[in-house]
């Protein structure tokens, strides 16, 4: 999404039903943008339980039969060493399929969208949920009590696969509020990539508000679209206020037994260290209460790095002095000042992105589809480039530095955009929220 994009103008009723005929209505995390219909919950289930005989159904475990079933094993050396957490977990794969207990999941899908997606409206979510082309991925509670019950369903994420794209896009992901800040989050989404590989998806696209970017970044998507524009191109629609996101899926990957692959990577990487190294081998007796080193001779700015060098082991695991006065003094005072305004810099860079208004600042513009962009604009910048310039740590030297960057930023975007535009109104906004960030610094 960039600044020299047009501003799209909301569409009737007629034409939103003819463009969701076309593209399945994916829109995904976006709060304002959104559309009622006057379609009443029984009314949306009758028609999309019963009334869409015609439409292709895509194969899939809950069309076929196939029972609810706990997270297979996979076929890991030593996997009676370590509990994995997925082989506990209850899930299912569920489609509009007709059937019975099919559409229980999916009603409970759609009151727990509902209930934790509040500027959703409920028709969109239901139409979504309810539709043929649509599948979900739900995690099912283990209480014998809530079985075929709404709160049965602990979490779920609702997606529509492009199978001759292979590509799907997210719609919905949330998990119940009683289960949050416990794991369900990532392990749905590792869930959703492995069941992905089973259905030929390569990518996972999404579009994501300011409050889900930073879980849909934990879960390994990212903001530079790799996969080539030709395959999503007119078969998902682009959002204002909205981050569009993807996430590639490797094929030999069990995302959910992870854990436990980086675990025998560090057992293998330790016992191949131990080959050579000593450390493991020699153990040096704890130093007496009264240990006192001899430090005659030795000047009062190095008196810490003579301690260490004294004490037994260190020399001979390779320390020098030479090593230690480099870790301490001068030298660590200059590596902590240039570490503490490398903080406070990504604190302001945070800051600025999570604002509602900064949108249109978080890539760069793309001058393939605006062509006339760098005639008018000689010195591009974004965030995104602000901030890998603040994590390398060598462009900036001072606050004013990043301020100057920022307000360039903002000074590009209204040169380039008539005032009466949207993202000229945003640059407008997000300077006057810049200047205070940076008074009396």
């Amino acid at each position: 999404m960039s600044e020299s994009s047009k501003k799209r103008k909301a569409p009737s009723e007629s034409e939103e039903q003819d463009h969701e005929t076309e593209n399945g209505g994916n829109d995904v995390f976006t709060s304002t943008q959104q559309r009622t219909q006057s379609i009443s919950g029984n009314r949306a289930l009758d028609e999309l339980a019963s009334g869409q005989e015609q439409q292709t159904e895509r194969a899939s475990p809950s069309s076929q039969g196939q029972p609810i079933r706990h997270a297979p094993a996979a076929d890991l050396p030593d996997k009676n060493e370590s509990k994995n957490p997925y082989d506990n977990l209850r899930y299912c794969i569920v489609t509009n399929d007709g059937k019975e207990d099919s559409l229980i999941k999916l009603i409970g899908l759609k009151q727990l969208f509902s209930k934790q997606l509040p500027k959703m409206p409920r028709a969109y979510i239901a139409r979504l949920v309810f539709d043929r082309r649509h599948t979900s991925l739900a995690i099912l509670s283990t209480d014998p009590e809530h079985r075929g019950t709404d709160d049965e369903i602990i979490g779920g994420i609702c997606y529509r696969g492009f199978d001759d794209m292979r590509f799907a896009e997210i719609a919905f992901c949330a998990v119940s509020a009683s289960h949050q800040v416990k794991g369900y989050g990532t392990k749905l989404m590792n869930l959703l990539k492995r069941h992905a590989v089973t259905e030929g998806i390569e990518y996972f696209i999404t579009y994501a508000d300011n409050y889900a970017i930073g879980y849909f970044k934990k879960q390994g998507f990212s903001k530079n679209i790799s996969m080539p524009k030709g395959r999503y191109n007119g078969l998902i629609k682009d959002y204002d206020g909205g981050t569009m996101m993807e996430c590639y899926v490797h094929p030999s990957i069990d995302y959910t037994r992870i854990p436990e692959m980086l675990q025998a990577q560090r057992d293998f990487i330790m016992e191949r260290v131990k080959l050579n190294a000593k450390s493991h081998k020699v153990v040096y007796e704890p130093l007496p209460q009264n240990f006192q080193p001899a430090l005659e001779g030795v000047s009062r700015a190095n008196e810490g790095a003579a301690r260490a060098m004294a004490i037994p082991g260190v020399a001979e695991a390779g320390w020098t002095m030479q090593d230690l006065l480099a870790a301490t003094g001068s030298a660590k005072d200059g590596d902590r000042q240039k570490n503490a305004l490398k903080s406070d810099l990504l604190a302001i860079v945070r800051k600025v992105d999570e604002q509602q208004f900064a949108w249109p600042f978080r890539e760069p513009v793309d001058t393939q589809e605006v062509m006339d962009y760098l005639d008018v604009v000689k010195e591009p910048i974004d965030l995104s480039t602000i901030d890998k310039r603040v994590r390398e740590g060598k462009h900036y030297k001072s606050k004013q530095m990043l301020f100057a960057d920022l307000m360039l930023m903002v000074n590009n975007c209204k040169t380039y955009n008539d005032d009466s535009s949207t993202y000229h109104e945003c640059a407008v906004n997000l300077e006057k929220f810049i200047v205070p960030l940076f008074q009396d610094k």
